[in-house]
């Protein structure tokens, strides 16, 4: 109760009153909410419950967690790892956190060192398990989070075989959480959990009702003049502009620097690093503009986001929910602008159809698009001597070098 005041919790937001008392009672939860609506501190709450109302076994190792929590970003295990650092600081329970990346022998010395609350990303924990760093013979609870994300990227061969670690559904209390429940996820609920109680919150509005939606139709060439001019007359202290391609990011950044506004870029590519750099940075107000690529759309926290733009409308319906539920999270008011160009309009339909009403459409306000500066220049890194920079997708080695990247993230 104290980690829950500490972390500010007042009241319950719809999602957390219909799960927890059910959680409480030892139910297994299937969840669906939108994004932003306080799921994570549901089933943490419903975590630290359980393991501090249960006695650990007194075979139990230090290095068997008894809890499971699996995220499909790093990012997203990053902000769980910080709120269970909150919620649970009074508890005497130790969550440890791994993920790929970065901090290899760092987060394996740390599961060797005794855990309580295992967080992760399913290719570094599977990577740890196989070298028997931890087993999951007394693991309690099992949270599986964002579920829909999970099948988007693959992982879910890698979940299964997690689950399959662990003792039997009927022994431990399963969690499994997601911003659409679609048939794939129920069946992946009834397989790995104990008949879960089904609970959605509000299914029929899929985006936030706080969030101010609005689209543009552009021109390809008025995109960028229309994105400085919106920030310049507005206000630009948190924005987040997504696109669709690591090289429409790079175009984006270097109009931004070059006409006053300071800007990053967040991609898949970036290294881990310098992704918490970068997201502390935003979050600290001291980066007023970050330009990200579908990586961040999901699982990120980042309080009083104002604007989001999608200066590239997503070719995925369900990415355009997520996008845009960066902004207006717990309560908050928040802007979604985005550019129905003529590359990405298209999606526009599927899009409208996915949340279930149209998006309104306004004229570009007068005095909106911007006289622009000339761009900064982008550093590429130097030529090879076989040819070439070496970038991503150039030949085999670089395909190879790709692949071993992703798996190592994982």
């Amino acid at each position: 109760m104290q980690g829950i005041e500490d972390a500010g919790f007042s009241m319950c937001t719809p999602i957390q009153a219909e799960t927890l008392p059910v959680l409480l009672s030892g139910k297994d939860v299937a969840g669906q909410a939108q994004t932003g609506t306080g799921k994570t501190a549901a089933f943490l709450v419903a975590v630290y419950n359980r393991l501090l109302l249960n006695q650990p076994k007194e075979q139990r190792k230090q290095n068997q967690p008894r809890a499971l929590i699996l995220a499909p970003t790093r990012e997203l295990a990053i902000q769980i790892h910080r709120d269970a650092l909150v919620i649970g600081k009074h508890t005497g329970l130790k969550p440890v956190l791994a993920y790929g990346g970065t901090g290899y022998d760092q987060q394996r010395d740390a599961i060797t060192a005794g855990v309580d609350i295992l967080i992760g990303t399913p290719g570094r924990l599977i990577d740890y398990f196989k070298q028997h760093v931890y087993n999951l013979k007394m693991a309690e609870v099992v949270v599986l989070d964002e579920a829909d994300r999970m099948f988007d990227l693959g992982f879910i061969t890698d979940i299964r075989y997690l689950f399959r670690r662990c003792p039997p559904p009927e022994q431990r209390l399963g969690l499994l959480f997601s911003a659409t429940l679609s048939h794939r996820v129920q069946e992946l609920a009834y397989e790995h959990m104990n008949n879960p109680v089904h609970v959605s919150v509000e299914p029929e509005k899929v985006t936030a009702d706080r969030v101010r939606q609005v689209v543009y139709h552009t021109s390809n060439e008025e995109k960028i003049p229309l994105l400085i001019g919106l920030l310049s007359q507005g206000d630009p202290s948190r924005s987040i502009v997504f696109v669709n391609t690591k090289r429409n990011a790079e175009r984006v950044w270097a109009y931004l620097e070059g006409n006053g506004f300071k800007s990053a870029v967040l991609s898949g590519d970036v290294a881990q690093t310098k992704r918490q750099h970068l997201l502390k940075e935003f979050q600290d107000g001291k980066l007023p503009v970050l330009i990200a690529t579908d990586v961040a759309a999901r699982g990120l926290h980042v309080p009083d986001v104002s604007h989001v733009f999608n200066y590239d409308l997503p070719q995925d319906a369900e990415d355009y929910v997520h996008r845009i539920g960066r902004t207006a999270r717990v309560g908050k008011d928040g802007d979604a602008i985005s550019f129905a160009c003529e590359n990405f309009v298209y999606s526009l339909p599927e899009i409208e159809a996915f949340i279930g009403h149209k998006i309104p459409v306004e004229a570009v306000p007068a005095g909106c698009i911007a006289e622009l500066k000339p761009p900064v220049r982008i550093k590429r890194p130097p030529p090879r001597p076989g040819g070439g920079r070496g970038r991503p997708g150039r030949g085999k080695a670089a395909a190879g070098r790709q692949t071993g990247n992703r798996n190592r993230q994982r």
